[in-house]
């Protein structure tokens, strides 16, 4: 049977987030429906059910998790006028960078690199929607002459690229301090302007 997230029902909610806890807890490259199923007080049948199948429990986990990001992107987005390239990267860091947002955020990387060697089953096109939400909020955070020019898409590329890199790292090594100071020296570059400055020798030489 076909699961009904378009209008999920109370019970489906609620397993759905007990669901997500677990996930959050125990990742997803192994996750098994009978084991989570009794952690959850449910039953492999029930979740089949709901979701149809597991491929579908996993598509909508994958979609909760991107509803915490999202909710995360949305706080940035809420302001009058543009925070600016630099301040928008430093809040999201913070964010990303405190300890209790470790389980989601390795979620994400599971997910993330599942998507690229697996592009096909339910982590299809997580890493490309994941890239495309961080770069239209990042865009929304720059002034629009900087926004709308290749200059800035390059700026905002670079931003994420270091976002990600800097992410990768602490989960691999919990060195918060080494690697939030390499965001804010990365930070200071991008404010000082050194970086526009380069790109433009850059081009010049190409």
């Amino acid at each position: 049977m076909a699961p009904t997230t378009a209008n999920p029902s109370a019970r489906q909610t609620q397993l759905l987030e007990s669901a997500y806890a677990y996930a959050l807890a125990h990742g997803l490259t192994d996750l098994s429906l009978r084991p989570l199923a009794e952690a959850i007080g449910s039953s492999t049948r029930v979740l089949m059910f709901l979701f149809g199948n597991k491929d579908g429990l996993l598509r909508a986990l994958l979609e909760r998790a991107r509803t915490d990001e999202l909710a995360l992107l949305e706080h940035l987005r809420q302001s009058d006028r543009p925070a600016g390239l630099a301040s928008a990267t430093e809040q999201v860091w913070t964010w990303l960078a405190a300890g209790e947002h470790r389980p989601l955020l390795r979620l994400w990387a599971e997910a993330y690199t599942r998507s690229l060697v697996e592009p096909d089953g339910p982590w299809a096109g997580f890493a490309r929607s994941t890239v495309d939400d961080w770069l239209e909020t990042l865009a929304v955070c720059q002034p629009p002459s900087e926004r709308d020019s290749e200059e800035g898409a390059s700026r905002r590329t670079l931003a994420l690229a270091v976002l990600r890199g800097a992410l990768l790292d602490l989960l691999a090594t919990d060195e918060e301090k080494r690697v939030t100071a390499a965001v804010r020296l990365q930070l200071a570059l991008l404010r000082s302007g050194c970086l526009s400055r380069a790109g433009a020798v850059r081009f010049s030489h190409g």
